[in-house]
């Protein structure tokens, strides 16, 4: 039985939280920090191809986000999509056989790391082009409504986290489709990963207003700025976009500061950082600052942190595995999953 414990008074940890919960938070971290550093290995061993960005340093905001929806609730995605189809309840083996090309994989391999889908998981997917989920959350969001209102669905209304970093924020669809949400008071949260950087680009040299949930105000929806570093500040956050988007009081923007700890993707040399500015977010190592933590605070038995440690890397073994052992897809189903199949 799980005992309750009582958080460090700060800004971003009042309360009292279920054990259970926050050791699920590490897991879920370390699992989607373990699984893209094995990708990096595999990547540079020649087992993947194409482009791989990694989502190391950015844990806490999958983690923060996801875990506080339900499984009725869907996510939009990037094309940094591993972590997030893990956090949402993808088999660490589907997502991993899929970045190798099998057909086994979530997208029987012909999606690779950049279209993870799972329509059982209500993963809609990652996007290769910037901006290019938004549109399609809202329509998951739409969808939901259109449920409620048009066939009179009893259930509660499904939530739709939407993803993307603060490049995507100088596009058109991101100020269209948070009009087309506060008009039709859609639930959906969006989520900027403000990783500060746009590939090459410095977020601060690349918009008149760095500072992104700000706006929010020009179409009346909440803006809120939070530590995307701090899985605790981001779940809070979390927790009431998704009471008020269920409520039917329409959607929140979420900015949340962070930092991807590897290059743009893993073809990127990452030589336009400066090492002080990356010296500086990886000493805030969300990962690491959460368990210490659970260690420090939490007083969470060290034994416990540990054979979580060893579960994890026992997880990340089978997925790999899992894809090596995979099947490759076959010439003649080359054209196969382009359309419906009729299933008489």
């Amino acid at each position: 039985m799980s005992k309750e414990v009582v958080l460090p008074s700060t800004k971003s940890h009042n309360g009292i939280v279920d054990t259970n919960i926050l050791l699920n938070l590490y897991e879920d971290m370390l699992l989607g920090r373990s699984f893209e550093d094995m990708c990096a290995q595999m990547y540079y061993r020649g087992k993947m191809f194409g482009f791989v960005h990694l989502y190391n340093g950015q844990e806490a905001v999958s983690t923060g986000i996801i875990k506080a929806l339900s499984a009725r609730d869907y996510v939009c995605s990037t094309y940094r999509d591993h972590v997030h189809a893990l956090s949402k309840g993808v088999p660490p083996s589907l997502v991993m056989a899929e970045l190798f090309g099998k057909e086994t994989g979530c997208s029987r391999g012909r999606g690779g790391s950049m279209h993870v889908f799972s329509a059982q998981h209500n993963f809609l997917g990652g996007f290769a082009f910037i901006g290019e989920g938004i549109p399609v959350a809202i329509g998951s969001a739409f969808q939901s409504i259109y449920k409620k209102q048009v066939i009179r669905d009893d259930s509660d209304l499904s939530v739709t986290a939407c993803f993307f970093g603060d490049g995507t924020s100088n596009n058109g669809q991101f100020f269209e489709c948070l009009n087309m949400a506060v008009l039709w008071k859609l639930p959906v949260i969006f989520v900027v990963e403000n990783n500060q950087w746009a590939i090459g680009m410095a977020h601060n040299r690349s918009t008149s207003l760095p500072e992104i949930h700000k706006k929010a105000q020009a179409f009346g929806l909440p803006g809120v700025e939070i530590d995307g570093m701090d899985v605790l500040a981001v779940r809070e956050a979390a927790q009431a976009a998704i009471q008020r988007a269920r409520a039917g009081k329409g959607p929140t923007l979420i900015e949340a500061l962070t930092y991807r700890f590897r290059g743009h993707s893993l073809a990127d040399p990452d030589e336009l950082r400066s090492d002080e500015e990356k010296e500086a977010w990886i000493a805030r190592d969300p990962i690491k600052r959460f368990r210490n933590l659970l260690a420090n605070n939490i007083k969470v038995e060290r034994s416990i942190i540990d054979n979580i440690d060893l579960k994890v890397k026992s997880i990340i073994n089978e997925a790999i595995n899992f894809a090596i052992d995979s099947p490759e897809p076959q010439i003649k189903d080359l054209k196969r999953y382009l359309f419906v199949e009729d299933e008489n």
